[in-house]
């Protein structure tokens, strides 16, 4: 396995996580699939989601496969009136990572980042390792803690 800048960055930072990786299945990207390939319960891998508010910029969320970001919630969260959804021929440019391999840890610039607060349900969740093929375990807090996670209701 070759190293990511994402597990780099954890390396560095003395942060725990196992890699996990699957057969990327260019057709089905979505992350019920992924979750479905590694073993893992969908509401315990989440997806990193990158939307930009009127005001308030880019910013990034995490929410569980299984689940949809609502926009009225997080645009209320953020202290804006509307965001959307980035493009994804935006992203790579924005954020450094692709659709599917896009992780909350090692983006081009650090942005303000939400989880949803189904996380506090499990001591550990799967984040993408900043590639598609590779998710990494890591330990919940260890994550909030290192990127300055807020916990709150997005779903």
């Amino acid at each position: 396995m070759i190293k990511t800048n994402v597990m780099r960055l954890l390396d560095q930072a003395g942060i725990s996580y196992k890699a996990i990786e699957y057969e990327v299945d260019e057709d089905n990207l979505a992350g019920e699939h992924v979750a479905e390939l590694i073993g893992m319960p969908a509401d315990q891998v989440f997806k990193t989601l990158v939307a930009r508010g009127e005001k308030r910029g880019i910013v990034v969320f995490c929410i569980p496969v299984n689940l949809e970001l609502d926009l009225k919630k997080a645009a209320i969260i953020i202290g804006d009136k509307k965001i959307e959804m980035l493009h994804v021929k935006d992203l790579l440019g924005t954020t450094g990572y692709i659709r599917g391999g896009c992780s909350p840890i090692g983006m081009k610039k650090k942005f303000p980042t939400y989880m949803d607060e189904t996380a506090i349900l499990f001591d550990e969740i799967t984040i993408s390792a900043g590639v598609r093929g590779c998710q990494l375990c890591i330990p919940r807090e260890a994550l909030i803690e290192y990127i300055d996670i807020m916990l709150c209701d997005i779903t």
